[in-house]
């Protein structure tokens, strides 16, 4: 059987240096780290044996509360198998939690410091409350696409200040969103966002891959590795092979690349939140 690299996804806080990455295998077991950007830091949140659907996922403005939907298929429990739930970051124990029964729609979006909205909760029961001072919105936003991952992501990009480019097909297995995101009047970052039917092994049916594009030069750097990539200020920071990297890019391209954190070694380990 072949062995995969840690799979990740990051969250990065808007208003504060803190993130949240989102580490995954083996396929059944999922983790939560928090990312003190200001000296690149790491602590450990907790494990889950299931599934948390990373594109579904926000963290709120100051990095203090995670919105996430997650899978563990008990369908006879209280969860109902599949939940909604927002949770003090980066802990999985929730505040608020919306079950669900099914892997049509879920999760949500933080709309301003202590707004949010939750992508189909409306229909469903909450089981515990709201965190104070925490209001939920009834509008979806603006660029939801379907019922799955991509009805939170790309709401999620957009508001990060993604735009996206053009969409393109191959056949009637692989849709692709562009999304475009500069820094300064140099290098783009290019996401290239699949939505595929049978991916192949080692990813899921959304997936993502990066380019760096530099329209002065005309110069176009492929990163089909990179399963995750944002500016973080001046660097550039991106996961690939269950690393967490950083580099600087100037007219040569990318320079001064270095593991920030190594996510491969990690293994399950059963953590309480705190109260």
């Amino acid at each position: 059987m072949t062995a995969f690299p840690a799979r990740l996804h990051v969250l990065l806080a808007r208003d504060a240096p803190l993130g949240v990455v989102i580490r995954r295998g083996p396929a059944k077991q999922v983790a939560t780290v928090l990312w003190d950007r200001r000296g690149d830091r790491w602590d450990l949140g907790q494990w889950m044996k299931g599934r948390i659907y990373e594109r579904r996922c926000d963290l709120s403005p100051d990095g203090k509360y995670l919105i996430y939907f997650a899978m563990n298929g008990h369908w006879q429990s209280p969860t109902r198998g599949s939940w909604t739930a927002i949770s003090r970051a980066p802990y999985l124990k929730a505040l608020a939690l919306f079950p669900q029964g099914h892997c049509w729609l879920g999760g949500g979006l933080w709309t301003g410091p202590r707004r949010c909205w939750l992508n189909g909760c409306g229909l469903h029961g909450a089981m515990g409350t709201m965190p104070e001072g925490v209001e939920q919105e009834a509008d979806p936003p603006a660029h939801s696409v379907g019922g799955e991952c991509l009805s939170v992501y790309f709401p999620r990009l957009h508001r990060d200040g993604w735009h996206w480019v053009d969409r393109s097909q191959a056949g009637q297995v692989d849709r692709r969103d562009i999304w475009e995101k500069a820094r300064g009047d140099q290098w783009r970052l290019r996401k290239i966002a699949h939505a595929q039917v049978n991916p192949g092994p080692g990813r899921g049916c959304y997936w993502d891959e990066h380019e760096l594009l530099h329209p002065a030069t005309g110069q176009w750097l492929e990163f089909p590795d990179w399963e995750w990539a944002e500016w973080d200020g001046p660097r550039l920071v991106w996961a690939s092979g269950g690393k967490l990297w950083t580099g600087t890019l100037g007219e040569a391209g990318l320079v001064g690349e270095r593991v920030l954190y190594d996510f491969n070694g990690m293994s399950f380990e059963a953590r309480q939140a705190p109260d």
